[in-house]
């Protein structure tokens, strides 16, 4: 009993793993997954694309950042006028 249990349950689960406990299409293709450079140029022209990526998003981030502060001491004119209006 105490050594059939466990070699029952391991071979209950150890055979036929492959169609029980699978997820179709759990991995993706290698077309969708991400490839990494190996080859210089590969590796170049991914660094531009970073790059490129990078100076995108920091002048956003410096449009928004001028924006809200254009804003904010606009708010803060209004602001003093209204009090020296007081």
């Amino acid at each position: 009993m105490y050594v059939l249990f466990p070699i029952g349950i391991m071979y209950y689960f150890g055979t036929n793993l492959d169609s029980r406990f699978t997820v179709p299409a759990f991995w993706p293709k290698a077309e969708n997954a991400n490839k990494v450079p190996t080859d210089r140029d590969e590796i170049s022209a991914e660094l531009e694309r970073l790059r490129a990526r990078r100076l995108y998003n920091r002048e956003r981030r410096l449009a928004a950042e001028a924006r809200e502060q254009q804003q904010n001491q606009s708010q803060n004119r209004s602001q003093n006028q209204q009090d020296d209006q007081s």
